[in-house]
């Protein structure tokens, strides 16, 4: 669910700037079959590019990683 609320949030902020998929892929260096598929939600794009596709459109992405306590699990 999360990936496709990451390419729901990718493709609705690439179309407020006005820009095409193929735009946004050579912009950010990728496929445009990366684009495709992670606004779908599809597949499993490395870190780095998702990253770089964010960062073009000006996105960034929050990670919260959860404690865990080993000693009562």
């Amino acid at each position: 669910m999360i990936q496709q609320e990451i390419g729901n949030a990718i493709k609705e902020r690439r179309k407020k700037l006005g820009i095409n998929q193929q735009t946004l892929a050579d912009l950010a260096s990728v496929a445009v079959n990366t684009v495709v598929a992670i606004e779908r939600g599809e597949g499993n794009p490395q870190l780095a590019t998702l990253l770089t596709i964010l960062d073009t459109l000006g996105l960034q992405i929050d990670i919260n990683i959860k404690h865990l306590d080993y000693e009562t699990v």
